[in-house]
C-alpha cells in the first residue's frame, strides 16, 4: 500500500537528509521498517531508522556486515528490491533472515568519495510486495544517490575539519617528543567520539609503555632516558598514518588513535609495525590495543588497550621472575 507524504524534502546535512528520505519512505511505501547504515570493515551499523516494526533490532546500533541483506546486495548476489526476500537464497540464507520474519526487501547503496562503499538505503518488511513496487526502482537509485552526494561533501568539510584541528592542536604538543600531549588526545579523543556517533565507524586505541626507561635513567643517566624518549616518539610517528593522533600521555606512556580503522581493516597491521619499528630499535615496550564504536565509547575503549597493556607488562614481570 502506498501512503502520502505530506513534509517536505529538505535537509541540510547528512543527518537531516537521511531522516527526511527515511521519513518520505516511511509514509509513500508500507514497509515496517527504513534504515540508512554503514558498513566498515566487518562492522554494520544502523545510523538512523524509520518505522514501527523490528523494534528491538533498530534499537541496536552494531551489526555484523556479513549477517545482512545489504552485504549479499552489494556483492550482486541478491536484488535491489526482492518483492518476496524469502525466495533470494543469498538473503534468505542470512544470520539477519534466520532471527527475523523478512519477506520484503529494499536495499541502494551510499558511496564515499573515493567510490568505495559507505553503506546503503534499505527497507524491511515481515510481508511479500507487489510487483508495482519495481517500478520505484529509480526513485530508490535516486534517493540512495541524492544521501551520496550530500554524505561525500560533508566528508570534505569532515576531513578539512581533521585537518583543522590538528593544526589548532599543535601548540599543545609535548616538548621532548614533540608529539601531541595528554591534553591534544583528550580534546582528540572527544572530537572523534561526536563523529563516530554522527557517521558510525571504528577507531582503533593503541597504549604503548616503556619498559625499560627507569634502568636507562639509573645506569646510563636522565640525558639517555630522554633520548629514548625520543627514539620512541620518532618511531610512532613514522609508522602512524597521516591522520592518525600520535601522543605523549605522560611519562613513558604513549597512544595512538586511529581513525577510521577497525583491528580486522588496519589495526591489526598497525600493532605489527610499531612491535616491528620499536624491536629495530632496540626498544623495548608493553602494547595493548582495543577498537572502539559509537556504542562502546571511545574513553572505554583507551581503557582497555590500556588494560591489555597493563597485562601484557605483568606478564612479561612474570616471565622474568620465574627465570630469575
Amino acid at each position: 500500500m502506498e501512503r502520502r507524504f505530506t513534509g517536505k524534502l529538505s535537509f541540510d546535512c547528512f543527518e537531516s537528509a537521511s531522516r527526511t528520505i527515511l521519513r518520505f519512505l516511511h509514509k509513500r511505501f508500507d514497509f515496517d521498517l527504513w534504515l540508512v547504515t554503514r558498513k566498515q570493515g566487518d562492522f554494520w551499523f544502523l545510523l538512523h531508522t524509520e518505522g514501527d516494526g523490528y523494534q528491538e533490532t533498530a534499537s541496536k546500533q552494531v551489526f555484523r556486515w556479513a549477517d545482512s541483506f545489504c552485504s549479499e546486495m552489494v556483492k550482486g548476489n541478491g536484488p535491489n528490491i526482492a518483492l518476496q526476500s524469502d525466495l533470494v537464497e543469498a538473503y534468505r540464507t542470512t544470520t539477519l533472515a534466520r532471527h527475523l520474519k523478512i519477506k520484503a526487501y529494499v536495499g541502494f547503496p551510499i558511496y564515499h568519495t573515493d567510490g568505495t562503499l559507505f553503506g546503503t538505503l534499505c527497507g524491511l518488511d515481515p510481508l511479500p510486495k507487489s510487483t508495482e513496487l519495481l517500478a520505484e526502482h529509480d526513485l530508490f537509485e535516486m534517493l540512495s544517490s541524492v544521501l551520496t552526494t550530500v554524505l561525500q561533501t560533508e566528508l570534505r568539510v569532515v576531513a578539512s575539519s581533521r585537518r583543522l584541528e590538528r593544526l589548532q592542536l599543535e601548540a599543545l604538543t609535548d616538548s621532548l617528543t614533540q608529539l601531541f600531549n595528554r591534553r591534544a588526545w583528550d580534546e582528540f579523543l572527544a572530537a572523534e567520539e561526536i563523529r563516530c556517533r554522527r557517521y558510525g565507524g571504528v577507531v582503533t586505541v593503541l597504549i604503548l609503555d616503556l619498559n625499560g626507561l627507569k634502568q636507562e635513567n639509573d645506569t646510563k643517566g636522565h640525558a639517555a632516558g630522554d633520548a629514548l624518549l625520543q627514539r620512541t616518539g620518532r618511531v610512532l610517528r613514522q609508522v602512524a598514518r597521516e591522520n592518525d593522533m600520535v601522543a605523549r600521555l605522560g611519562g613513558d606512556e604513549f597512544g595512538i588513535i586511529a581513525v577510521e580503522c577497525s583491528l580486522a581493516d588496519g589495526g591489526q597491521e598497525l600493532l605489527k609495525r610499531v612491535r616491528n619499528a620499536l624491536a629495530a630499535e632496540g626498544i623495548k615496550a608493553s602494547v595493548g590495543i582495543a577498537e572502539g564504536t559509537s556504542s562502546t565509547g571511545l574513553k572505554k575503549t583507551w581503557e582497555k588497550a590500556d588494560q591489555r597493556m597493563y597485562e601484557e607488562k605483568q606478564s612479561l614481570y612474570t616471565e622474568n621472575a620465574l627465570v630469575s
